[in-house]
């Protein structure tokens, strides 16, 4: 009765933490594709230089993703920070009133479904094994050692951008000039289509709803820019 506070919270914890690192990825590599599908769509309206497409697709590539790493990266490490924070808080506690410590740890246990006396034994034998351990997965939700990692988060959101952004890049360089913009819209949807079902399938919810606004959103935002570019590209601008 005492193992699954020890043992079911952090592989819960575990599982949780890789899905959001899962759909971090998704969303990241659907960002990747719409906001440079956009950005050579919107060239492509104006020029069918393939240079000029080329150069575009690469430097919206590099900003995108490098913007996304360095996002990633702050947001990771203030996490981290606060998750040490936390940690620090809770180890001068268990030493300063490590009673007080005892009765919140049996009653968080006590919350979770156990009786008293199972969750005050069961806070008895998870204190005496590692007491901030305990802590930390059952009050906080955190592996003391297995913290977030600001790099880790960076690299997986710099490659994650920088593979959703290849496809309509080459999609718009390699065709001829006259396939370029059909071949990479269908390109484009069809991948928006892919990454809208498993954002939805990771969320559990309805997968019919989530591609249509996926598709949707990607379908628009590449008919504004090649307007745009359209328009600009008859001005002459």
């Amino acid at each position: 009765m005492t193992r699954p506070p020890e043992h079911d919270e952090p592989h819960a914890a575990g599982l949780g933490t890789r899905l959001n690192w899962l759909r971090a990825a998704v969303l990241g590599a659907n960002d990747g594709v719409v906001s440079t599908a956009g950005l050579v769509v919107g060239v492509a309206g104006a020029t069918d230089d393939r240079g000029a497409l080329l150069t575009a697709g690469l430097a919206g590539l590099l900003a995108g993703s490098l913007s996304m790493a360095a996002g990633e990266y702050v947001s990771v490490s203030t996490q981290r920070d606060s998750e040490k924070a936390a940690l620090a808080t809770e180890r001068r506690e268990l030493q300063e009133t490590p009673e007080a410590e005892l009765a919140e740890l049996t009653g968080l246990l006590e919350g979770k479904g156990l009786s008293r006396d199972v969750a005050r034994e069961a806070a008895v034998q998870l204190t005496e094994r590692d007491a901030l351990r305990a802590h930390a997965e059952v009050e906080l939700g955190i592996d003391p050692d297995d913290l977030t990692n600001p790099w880790h988060a960076a690299g997986a959101s710099f490659l994650a951008f920088t593979v959703g952004a290849l496809l309509p890049l080459l999609a718009i360089v390699l065709p001829p000039a006259t396939a370029r913009v059909p071949v990479t819209v269908l390109a484009v949807l069809a991948v928006l289509a892919v990454t809208g079902w498993w954002s939805a399938r990771l969320g559990e919810a309805a997968a019919g709803p989530a591609v249509l606004r996926n598709m949707g959103g990607g379908a628009v935002a590449m008919a504004v820019t090649y307007a745009a570019g359209h328009l600009l590209g008859a001005a002459g601008v």
